[in-house]
């Protein structure tokens, strides 16, 4: 089953591109008399890594999505990628653009104002929900977060998603030695989605993973496929797209294996 989030259409680019151009910024003319006016933080699209693999490596999937999101949005959004051994350094830089007013503290305004996006792949997918947990204790908000074939960190917990995020998936195979979470829940079903937990199966798969060293291919096999397939991350792209929109839609969990 797929959930309509996930199916592409032209009309939503459109008009995720048109909400951002729109958004931006606010004017002298919106703001009060006497009152200075206040830009709007970009929108935050931040991506981790999985492993011991360098935040820029450009056979990895996390980094080719971000190159095409980042210029698809060019100057509406800030979007980076971490290894996930890096998340003290992404969580300042999300308090950084945030920080609108530069002055060293972030209003609650600036809070609320959060457009925050986090996706990663094992590791990577770990540190994503540590990074929004961390996020939840500032009370900033976030929009969605994409989980990979999430692998827990030691000390982190990516099965429960905290109550800021407004949207969560998670995709993942059962095939290998090392396997991805297989399900995902929301601390408050009342405040997050659960978008889906989407199986997908390499049983049958050829191995087909350029530039991966050889040693994935004998122990990390399945878990390497998952991060270089395509499908997987045209669907994480519609996600992001989707979230983009609005404000999450209310509707049950999904399910799926995808071939």
């Amino acid at each position: 089953m797929t959930p309509r989030s996930l199916i592409p259409t032209l009309s939503l680019c459109g008009i995720a591109i048109f909400a951002f151009s729109s958004a931006n910024a606010w004017t002298d003319a919106d703001s009060p008399r006497g009152t200075k006016a206040i830009s709007a933080p970009p929108v935050i699209i931040l991506g981790f890594v999985g492993g011991f693999v360098r935040h820029d490596n450009p056979y990895h999937s996390e980094v080719q999505l971000a190159a095409r999101l980042r210029q698809r949005y060019a100057a509406d959004a800030v979007v980076e990628t971490y290894s996930n051994h890096s998340g003290k350094s992404a969580y300042r830089r999300i308090l950084e653009l945030l920080d609108t007013d530069h002055d060293g503290n972030l209003s609650a305004e600036e809070k609320q104002s959060a457009q925050i996006i986090l996706y990663g792949h094992s590791w990577g997918a770990s540190e994503t929900i540590d990074l929004a947990r961390r996020l939840q204790a500032d009370a900033i908000p976030v929009l969605l977060t994409v989980q990979v074939d999430s692998v827990s960190k030691p000390g982190q917990n990516d099965r429960i998603i905290p109550a800021n995020v407004a949207q969560a998936a998670n995709f993942y195979q059962e095939d290998g030695l090392l396997q991805g979470k297989s399900a995902i829940r929301a601390a408050d079903p009342h405040r997050t989605q659960i978008d889906g937990n989407f199986r997908f199966d390499y049983a049958n798969v050829p191995y087909n993973c350029a530039g991966y060293p050889w040693y994935d291919r004998i122990f990390m096999k399945a878990h390497t496929q998952i991060e270089s397939d395509p499908k997987v991350w045209a669907q994480v792209e519609m996600l992001i797209q989707s979230a983009l929109l609005g404000p999450a839609k209310s509707g049950p969990a999904q399910t799926a294996v995808r071939p």
